[in-house]
């Protein structure tokens, strides 16, 4: 990460043999306040603009990122607009550092109000590798990566994984990213090849699917993302045991499905693991059928809200519904599933709502809601430090989930079957992407067929209700 340095030497400091003397003040009596610089009342602006470092990238679209700063009007604007342009600069993901030095502008053509600016950076290699880890219905997976960035010279880059979950679980995909910066909106297009292979033991299937994603992803403001994506994939279900449940069974073989899809999420949080304040909201809706075996609308809402009421004291409330209509060829698969140490905690995975000979069959509404309270450890174990990683964690959890099967008077009253359970534990924090939470778990309300998981629960997922 890059740092602004603002080059200046003070009247009363002379170097001698590299080392700095300061002027005696003649009496120690009398209590001098230091002056407040306010910068935004020092007139300046940018003469020069150097970019130095570059290689592969090409002039054009680091030109597009500096721009602004010639429109600066005063030294505080020169600082801020610096660093805008060095969070430009980052995004393409072009360089692995970029360092900023602000100086008073000299030679020819310079003006007496003028500074200069220079970016040093460093290109990123040509091809960069790396071993990380994600969480999907909590999954660990271990990613094995290759990246080309920057190929063409403005961002580009194609990237290949694999990962291998700890349930058999694998998947490969190569992608490839074009952004474009200097267009309205700065889009970046993304368009991928994949194959997933997961196994859902809960309800006893094994999917296999292959396709294309093409994504479209831009922001409407800094806190507004949007994902404009058409999938195209054959997706193939097959049974794990001969003991599936017929119901099951009825879903398996290859199906073809295309679906267009916009996510948008609204994010005004102070940070995604542990936030002390603000909101999140996230809407998806997609539809199914513009060519394949399924058709179908599906919609679903996210929300979070955070409120700090003590120092170190959080209380969050969560809330997800979702709604699918079925057109033709909708399979267990594609609907909503309950339960488990992301959803409603004190269930087991797909533990909460409609079952058949013990195997989680899924419904098509649903609505769940958590109150939380977040507080630091009780003894503060290196605070400041490995303390901030945990928190301390209660919790209230209630939804429920309605039998695709069901009509209106029907799907009403199984969506006021609520499940709650309630709990304590510790959450853990996995980098800036994911957490890790143990909880004792106390289901308080269940209904016929649910799968309740009173006791410790281990959960590790990017988001939780």
């Amino acid at each position: 990460m890059g740092t602004v340095h603002a080059k200046a030497q003070a009247d009363n400091v002379s170097t001698v043999g590299g080392l700095f003397e300061l002027d005696e003040p003649e009496t120690l009596e009398v209590a001098i306040s230091k002056p407040t610089i306010k910068l935004n009342g020092v007139r300046a602006r940018v003469d020069r603009v150097h970019v130095d470092g570059l290689s592969r990238t090409k002039d054009d679209i680091v030109r597009s990122a500096v721009d602004e700063l010639f429109h600066a009007t005063d030294f505080e604007d020169v600082i801020l607009k610096a660093h805008k342009a060095r969070r430009s600069l980052d995004s393409l993901g072009c360089f692995k550092d970029i360092g900023v030095y602000i100086d008073v502008s000299n030679g020819p053509g310079s003006t007496p109000e003028g500074l200069e600016v220079t970016f040093q950076v460093r290109e990123l290699s040509r091809i960069v590798g790396g071993i990380n880890t994600t969480v999907s219905e909590n999954e660990g997976n271990l990613v094995l990566g290759v990246r080309l960035p920057n190929v063409a010279g403005r961002g580009e880059r194609v990237s290949a994984e694999y990962s291998l979950g700890h349930r058999s679980s694998s998947n490969f995909s190569v992608a490839a990213t074009k952004p474009f910066p200097k267009s309205a909106l700065q889009p970046v297009v993304t368009t991928s090849v994949y194959q997933q292979n997961h196994e859902y033991p809960w309800s006893g299937y094994r999917l296999l699917d292959r396709g294309v994603l093409l994504d479209v992803a831009f922001r409407t403001s800094p806190a507004t993302k949007h994902n404009l994506q058409w999938e195209g994939m054959v997706r193939d279900a097959s049974v794990l045991s001969k003991t599936t449940s017929f119901k099951v069974r009825e879903s398996s073989g290859p199906v073809l499905k295309s679906v267009i899809r916009h996510i948008v999420t609204v994010d005004h949080r102070d940070e995604a693991i542990f936030p002390t304040h603000g909101t999140w909201v996230q809407f998806s809706s997609e539809l199914a059928g513009l060519g394949g075996g399924v058709a179908n609308i599906k919609t679903e809402l996210q929300a979070e809200a955070n409120k700090e009421i003590l120092p170190g004291v959080v209380v969050q409330l969560t809330g997800a519904a979702g709604v699918l209509h079925d057109v033709f060829g909708t399979e267990i698969p594609e609907l909503f599933y309950l339960g488990g140490p992301a959803t409603i905690r004190g269930f087991q995975q797909r533990g909460a709502g409609p079952h058949c000979d013990g195997l989680a069959t899924g419904g098509t509404m649903y609505w769940a809601s958590g109150l939380h309270l977040y507080t630091p450890l009780p003894f503060q174990p290196g605070k400041g430090g490995l303390g901030e990683l945990f928190r301390s964690h209660l919790f209230l959890n209630g939804g429920c989930l309605a039998h695709p099967e069901e009509k209106t008077q029907a799907i009403i009253e199984s969506l006021s079957s609520v499940r709650v359970s309630c709990g304590a534990g510790v959450a853990l924090r996995l980098g800036r992407v994911a957490r890790v939470e143990l909880n004792y778990c106390f289901p308080l309300r269940a209904a016929a067929g649910d799968a309740p998981a009173p006791g410790i629960q281990l959960g590790v997922s990017a988001h939780f209700l």
